[in-house]
């Protein structure tokens, strides 16, 4: 029996609600990480999720960030915060232990402009997250780290890479801060089980027609450590809610393993 697991940017779980539902009625994953719920923890539609048959955690922030793990399990642990002493007001990260397998659901920060000082704090993010993975956990561990990293890590995770050289999203900056993070011990699961397709999850609102002119980013990703790499079954893009009336500008991103052979 796979297990199934996804990621999905909802921009805004309230607005996007019979999307979601749908979404997993159909495809139901095992664990299901919602980034950018837009809420507090008292705004989000719980029940709606656990008439679906899950079980729901969440950290939330008022009309920003925010993000959820629905999972048909109740983990045996759930962590909220990155509790190292610096500040954290940002809903952008929540774990959980769910049969065996930490799963780290992140919502890092987009990054605004070059001169923002919201692109200095996207960087740091980074490295604070190296700094976490390497003090809570070792790479031999079954654990993912999944959600929207607001970066496409290489050229072909962009639909222009000279055009967009150099763009938040796709800044050499940031690109060498996501590889740092992840050379703590990760493997991109989609480039694993399609090296040289030229994938996205993310279509602009704001470019006419982005999605049906496929003019996309790869910027939501599963990253698993070497033991669940080993037994991926298949790490797929969903477009298909992309494509509905009043969508999500990201797509699901999902992943399924045979966890016996752990």
């Amino acid at each position: 029996m796979s297990w199934k697991l996804a990621t999905f940017n909802v921009n805004g779980v309230r607005a996007r609600l019979p999307i979601v539902i749908d979404w997993l009625k159909q495809r139901r994953p095992d664990v299901l990480c919602l980034q950018e719920i837009k809420c507090q923890e008292n705004d989000f539609p719980a029940e709606q999720f656990l008439e679906a048959g899950y079980v729901v955690n969440v950290r939330g922030q008022k009309s920003f960030n925010g993000v959820a793990v629905l999972s048909g399990e109740r983990p045996e642990r759930v962590v909220r915060e990155f509790g190292d002493g610096l500040p954290d007001e940002e809903a952008r990260l929540i774990a959980v232990l769910v049969e065996g397998v930490w799963i780290v659901n992140t919502y890092v920060p987009q990054g605004r402009a070059l001169d923002d000082p919201a692109f200095r704090y996207k960087l740091d993010f980074f490295a604070r997250l190296r700094r976490w993975f390497e003090s809570r956990f070792t790479p031999g561990q079954p654990l993912i780290w999944t959600g929207d990293m607001n970066v496409a890590p290489q050229e072909i995770d962009v639909f222009d890479p000279k055009r967009l050289d150099g763009e938040v999203g796709f800044h050499p900056a940031e690109r060498t801060a996501f590889a740092e993070a992840a050379a703590w011990g990760f493997i991109d699961l989609f480039r694993v089980h399609h090296p040289g397709q030229k994938q996205f999850t993310f279509w602009d609102y704001r470019l006419p027609k982005s999605f049906q002119r496929n003019l996309g980013w790869r910027l939501d990703h599963i990253m698993a450590t070497e033991p669940l790499a080993a037994v991926s079954i298949q790490c797929l893009v969903d477009t298909e809610p992309r494509g509905r009336p009043k969508p999500s500008d990201h797509t699901p991103v999902c992943a399924e393993f045979d966890l016996e052979k752990l």
